[in-house]
């Protein structure tokens, strides 16, 4: 038996990406195999495909950190033929062929049961991105930091910060957007921001050791000298979720936030985040927190996913990018 994949090969140090019939793989104990019906497009997917170091074990192979489908064959208890789940993050996409096939071969550990009423595409539609965010923004809500100042979001037109955006909103927050694609003002303000920040007018003075604290929290999702900046001007016993390094991968700040205004720095890895946790937020993202993600999402089949890679690799990806499988 064959399934369709895009599959990533290197020839003389350069790698592409072509859809090819793969064989299914045997069912291990322990595992399921999965009727992918969607994934989505991440920028580690991006990564994989690309070559980057460190992203991917071994070539060829299927990148796809997302899942969404149903289970064709199980040898775990928890889980039967017939069941709709979700796969995020763990090593999917990186060590283990991912959701760019038709078909996955998984530990049962790293699925969970869609919640009820949730589709395979609305799951999605949120993916890695929406997780992420929603990761973030429950660190600012489980601090129970008040909404009478804005909260602060970098990287706002993409997967995590659009979303995460739109979340902030709905949870009764103000929400400053960062962006450097400021012709996207319009819809940032559909999704729910209130004011928004040129990234060039945001970091055209220096950063302070400790700034005005006109944030109650942020949501930073690029890194380096931002999340520096966004740390100096967050109020007391605020939050900042970090989940990026797209922006750099390091930064300088002083001791003052922490030490004068209590000010939590937390880090959000949800790929590797506890599987409990992950169903939480899957609960959460189907139901008090639902978005209406139509507005930003793109829904393509896996022939036009080399179009979508370079367009995030180069910056331009707006929202999400939904992967079809199927007719």
């Amino acid at each position: 038996m064959k399934y369709k994949a895009y599959l990533i090969e290197e020839n003389d140090g350069k790698f592409s990406g072509s859809i090819k019939e793969l064989d299914i793989p045997s069912l291990d104990d322990g595992r399921v195999l999965i009727k992918v019906k969607y994934s989505s497009l991440n920028y580690k997917d991006a990564l994989a495909a690309s070559g980057a170091k460190g992203v991917v074990r071994s070539y060829p192979f299927v990148p796809g950190v997302d899942v969404a489908g149903e289970i064709i064959e199980s040898s775990s208890e928890n889980f039967s033929a017939g069941d709709n789940v979700i796969a995020t993050g763990y090593k999917m996409g990186m060590a283990e062929f991912g959701g760019f096939g038709e078909i996955v071969h998984l530990p049962e550990e790293w699925i969970v049961k869609s919640p009820k009423n949730f589709s395979s595409f609305e799951a999605m539609c949120y993916g890695t991105a929406g997780i992420t965010a929603a990761e973030c923004v429950k660190k600012i809500t489980d601090k129970n930091v008040s909404n009478s100042l804005p909260v602060l979001v970098s990287g706002s037109t993409g997967g995590v910060g659009s979303v995460a955006v739109g979340l902030l909103s709905k949870l009764g927050y103000e929400v400053h957007a960062i962006t450097g694609k400021p012709n996207e003002s319009d819809l940032l303000k559909e999704i729910g921001a209130t004011e928004i920040i040129s990234r060039h007018e945001y970091m055209s003075e220096p950063t302070k050791p400790l700034d005005k604290g006109i944030y109650a929290s942020g949501v930073d999702t690029v890194g380096g000298d931002i999340l520096a900046k966004m740390i100096s001007m967050t109020s007391n016993q605020g939050v900042v979720s970090c989940c990026g390094n797209v922006g750099g991968a390091s930064f300088t700040t002083s001791v003052f936030p922490f030490i004068l205004r209590g000010v939590q720095l937390s880090g959000i890895d949800s790929a590797e985040s506890p599987i409990e946790i992950k169903k939480e937020l899957w609960n959460l993202l189907s139901n008090s927190w639902a978005l209406d993600l139509s507005k930003q999402t793109k829904t393509v089949g896996i022939a036009d996913i080399g179009s979508e890679i370079d367009k995030i690799l180069q910056g331009g990806q707006i929202g999400r990018v939904v992967i079809k499988h199927g007719d």
